[in-house]
């Protein structure tokens, strides 16, 4: 018998992606943690570490790491391909659409903060779009609508300011990141 060995090739910048990940992945069980008055209403505290991976190493690798944080956060709270795994998907892929456009901005202008917020709006009308095609056929969900507009606004705002001061604070390690 011969004996075969597998030898797993992984780059830097595969470990980079899996330590975000990680980091988005644990911010997003503390999320799921933090008991709130309306279901649907969470602070997106996993969006800091994709905000700040989309300034410092682009839009791809801010799309692995929240894929990553969706899928991988969606088997530890046991929710995988469920409802709620289909609403945080979408809310996920409608964000990081608007996001692809908004790195795309001046940015004398623009910058976490404003990504945040885009992306938090692109989110909810994602996820209340899905809703309304998939859960409740009903235009009564959109009385809704001004409730989570102003969610999404104020952790827009929270989590871009803490994701643009941990973008001064943390080293910079890839100065010339394409986006």
């Amino acid at each position: 018998m011969t004996r075969s060995v597998i030898r797993l090739v992984t780059s830097l910048e595969d470990h980079r992606i899996a330590q975000l990940a990680a980091a988005a992945i644990g911010l997003a069980l503390i999320d799921a943690a933090i008991p709130l008055p309306l279901p649907g209403v969470k602070p997106g505290l996993a969006n800091i570490v994709t905000l700040i991976v989309l300034a410092r190493f682009g839009w791809a690798t801010a799309a692995w790491v929240s894929g990553l944080r969706v899928f991988a956060g969606s088997l530890l709270l046991g929710q995988f391909m469920s409802p709620g795994f289909f609403m945080s998907l979408t809310g996920s892929l409608f964000s990081l659409i608007v996001l692809a456009f908004a790195v795309r901005l001046p940015g004398r202008w623009f910058g976490p903060v404003s990504w945040s917020v885009l992306a938090a709006f692109a989110h909810i009308g994602g996820q209340l779009l899905l809703a309304r095609l998939w859960l409740i056929p009903h235009n009564g969900l959109f009385y809704l609508v001004p409730l989570f507009s102003a969610a999404s606004l104020a952790f827009g705002i929270i989590n871009g300011l803490i994701a643009a001061r941990l973008l001064e604070e943390l080293p910079d390690t890839q100065p010339d990141a394409p986006r």
